[in-house]
């Protein structure tokens, strides 16, 4: 393991499994004020990650194997122990390797207690009674059951993390007392206001592991807003975007569709040809392209990621795109790297879950960010309006299984 720091540092750190997961948790503090980066873990410095402002690390911690992913959990979260607010992000449908994360975070950092709270309202992500729901159904019960590389076993919490004590939201109260004896709390939350009440009930948030989604991101920005705020930068608009999809959620195959009716937009698929995609692609005479894995997956993912990956540089290089919306944590984080950038300067959310700022490169392209299973069936069709015309995002809130947000 690499030597911690010696001075301590402050400031706010997220530490998240994927590209997506640290975007979408350091981006609702960017709308209360802070400056806030996401890097690719590559590009801390192992030194010295002193934070400044928000820093939120693409540990890559999914796409390892379970104690891979602890080690890391661990190193992490006591290289940025000092931080004023320390938090750990978890997928809202509990994929990856959440137990042995939250675990080794927490003895990573040294705090006196956890708070898990996984809840994301915003996209119909509730906790009731320690079990994690979309839209009212258990999430084992759903399409994450049937995630390619995470499937999601079960929706208790009270299962996958058995010493931990669940509170529901008229318990919060106690959590003083509790936090100071120390030890593990799930805590259920049906609505942003169950969770902007736990974190008014923790007096010291310095002394908590703060383990959760958007949701409970959103909220902890809500309590800790900089004034005077730091200008966020200006993403420039974009003439030729390309949009990126790496996904294979039903939620982002049904935005895809969506794009693909658009007659200003050309769609390739990587497939067993790549090279005629690319090629397709660079022929194209429409001022949105629109790169993609097939609908029927019959290749390893690594493998169309990489793909999608080459595209993304070759078609930038060349200078027939301007702008980016990426799809899907691996294909993001491999776009990035494609590209040589260390990361992402954010500007806004302009939707749930989604990240918009422009890259660290050079080149300093404009990008937006999403997870596979978020948005209705027109996020992509927005966020690509979006990228071309500035401003705020029309989105009606919708959420991943394209239904009104409760």
């Amino acid at each position: 393991m690499r030597e911690h720091p010696a001075e301590p540092v402050r400031g706010i750190a997220v530490l998240a499994d994927d590209l997506t997961s640290a975007g979408d948790g350091a981006a609702p503090f960017r709308g209360t004020g802070h400056r806030a980066k996401v890097l690719l873990a590559e590009a801390v410095e192992p030194a010295a990650p002193a934070v400044d402002g928000v820093v939120a690390v693409d540990l890559g911690s999914r796409l390892l194997d379970e104690a891979s992913a602890a080690a890391v959990a661990a190193w992490s979260a006591g290289a940025f122990a000092g931080s004023e607010l320390l938090i750990k992000t978890v997928d809202s449908t509990l994929r990856g390797h959440v137990a042995a994360e939250v675990r080794a975070a927490h003895a990573g950092s040294g705090r006196r207690a956890v708070v898990v709270a996984p809840a994301f309202p915003a996209e119909g992500r509730t906790t009731v009674r320690g079990v994690q729901h979309v839209h009212g159904v258990p999430v084992h019960e759903t399409d994450f059951a049937r995630d390619p590389v995470h499937p999601v076993r079960t929706a208790d919490l009270a299962k996958l993390l058995p010493e931990a004590d669940v509170l529901e939201p008229e318990r919060f109260g106690k959590l003083p007392e509790l936090i100071d004896g120390g030890g593990l709390f799930v805590c259920s939350a049906a609505t942003d206001d169950d969770l902007d009440l736990l974190v008014a009930s923790v007096p010291r948030p310095g002394d908590v592991l703060w383990v959760g989604s958007p949701g409970l991101a959103a909220a902890l920005a809500r309590h800790h807003s900089r004034i005077p705020a730091e200008p966020p930068p200006e993403p420039p608009r974009a003439r030729r975007p390309l949009i990126v999809v790496g996904s294979a959620h039903p939620a982002t195959r049904r935005q895809l569709d969506r794009l693909r009716t658009r007659v200003d937009v050309t769609a390739a698929a990587t497939a067993d040809a790549p090279a005629e995609a690319l090629s397709a692609l660079r022929r194209a005479t429409a001022p949105v392209l629109v790169v993609h894995t097939p609908d029927a997956r019959r290749t390893a993912a690594g493998s169309l990621t990489g793909e999608l990956a080459l595209a993304v540089r070759e078609l930038v290089t060349d200078g027939l795109v301007d702008g980016l919306v990426l799809t899907g944590g691996e294909t993001a984080v491999a776009a990035l790297e494609a590209l040589g950038a260390a990361g992402v300067d954010l500007a806004d959310e302009p939707e749930p879950g989604v990240a918009r700022g422009v890259l660290l490169g050079p080149p300093r392209l404009p990008v937006l960010i999403k997870a596979g299973g978020f948005g209705d069936d027109g996020t992509l069709d927005r966020l690509c309006r979006l990228l071309m015309d500035g401003g705020p995002s029309t989105g009606d809130g919708s959420s991943a299984e394209g239904g009104p947000t409760p």
